[in-house]
């Protein structure tokens, strides 16, 4: 993130649906996927009987491998039109292209959302929003699955540029390397920098994508709605173990009520607007922090591999030619970043000291 970045002004206004005022939190839930009439009217059916309002199911899909289930089509958008018929709920999908754009507005679809896939592709996201140009609905637009907040204040701003001002960001986490317990790591921090430089721009939550299991939903939930997130985005099917797509992260309408009902609301502060308090801010370093620990543990990890080769080989703990490259790259590189070469040099010989130390257990066991 560009550090002390200008706040961005964009020119929105109160999403609202005929008939529905949008209040804190907002509620979106559906399959994942649209898979067949039958699926998708008894999902929505339960999930209005629960309480919700807002329908969302996945007609096209883009999918990682060749092969997997890509949805169904413009043959699910007529299964909407029915929803909407017959339960009164307003309904959602994602649009990946012109064309979806076209076909969902013709279907008379309530809400759209730009995926993150399709956030990362700047060619993309404009040619959704030239042709979203006269159109008054509601767009959501998910996080790129990199952690680029530019990229995605770059296609928020191509969407509000062609006319859109009902617009809202959803946040489904980061694709990620290393392991970790979600399935799209939620590094909040991201978020909340998009809050600041767009005080004026809702932000829904997609546990159901971060965690990627159906077991964290609630965790992920509560924590969104702790930062003030204005509402969430979650994958409800009617019996999720036979889902044609992200079958691990759905949970039924009935658990969904469950899980939305434990949820505590926190109010911002008295007398201001909802903004970055300094516990959300502390948070966020508690968490930053457990990330750091927990790459220290992997560095020391691999120290003591490095401590069992050179045992083996007979070679000395200490490379002084490799520490000296270790500290001049890392001070280079920490500069770059606005870090201080005090800080650098104290953290780099603190860690290297442990490295050492560890290597000479191993060494003279």
């Amino acid at each position: 993130m560009t550090k002390n970045a200008k706040m961005i002004q964009l020119d929105l206004e109160k999403i609202s649906l005929p008939g529905l005022d949008l209040e804190r939190p907002w509620m979106i839930a559906g399959p994942c996927s649209a898979e067949t009439e039958e699926q998708v009217l008894e999902t929505a059916t339960q999930l209005s009987e629960a309480g919700y309002k807002i329908f969302r199911a996945g007609i096209w899909k883009p999918r990682t491998r060749p092969g997997a289930f890509e949805g169904v089509g413009t043959l699910g958008l007529p299964w909407l039109k029915r929803v909407k018929e017959e339960t009164g709920m307003f309904v959602g999908t994602e649009v990946a292209n012109a064309n979806h754009v076209f076909e969902a507005i013709k279907a008379g679809i309530d809400i759209l959302w730009i995926g993150a896939r399709t956030t990362a592709n700047p060619f993309a996201v404009q040619e959704i929003a030239d042709a979203l140009k006269g159109v008054d609905l509601p767009v959501l637009v998910k996080n790129p699955v990199n952690p680029d907040l530019e990229l995605w204040i770059g296609a928020l701003e191509r969407v509000n540029q062609a006319g859109i001002k009902k617009l809202a960001a959803i946040h489904r986490g980061f694709s990620t390397y290393d392991k970790s317990k979600y399935r799209n790591h939620p590094q909040w921090q991201i978020p909340i920098e998009l809050k600041r430089r767009i005080p004026n721009l809702p932000i829904i939550c997609d546990p159901s994508h971060i965690g990627g299991k159906s077991e964290l939903i609630y965790e992920i939930s509560q924590e969104a709605m702790d930062l003030n997130f204005d509402g969430l985005l979650v994958e409800s099917h009617r019996c999720p173990a036979k889902a044609w797509s992200d079958a691990s992260q759905q949970v039924t309408p009935t658990e969904l009520k469950e899980i939305t009902d434990k949820i505590v609301l926190r109010a911002p502060q008295i007398g201001q607007k909802p903004r970055v308090t300094l516990d959300q801010l502390r948070r966020e370093i508690d968490k930053l922090d457990d990330s750091v620990l927990e790459v220290l543990q992997k560095r020391m990890e691999i120290s003591e591999a490095i401590g069992i080769y050179k045992k083996e080989n007979n070679i000395t703990i200490l490379q002084t030619r490799r520490y000296d490259e270790i500290m001049n790259d890392r001070k280079e590189r920490g500069a770059k970043l606005g870090l201080s070469e005090e800080f650098l040099t104290a953290l780099f010989e603190d860690i290297h000291q442990e490295s050492v130390a560890r290597q000479n257990k191993i060494m003279n066991k």
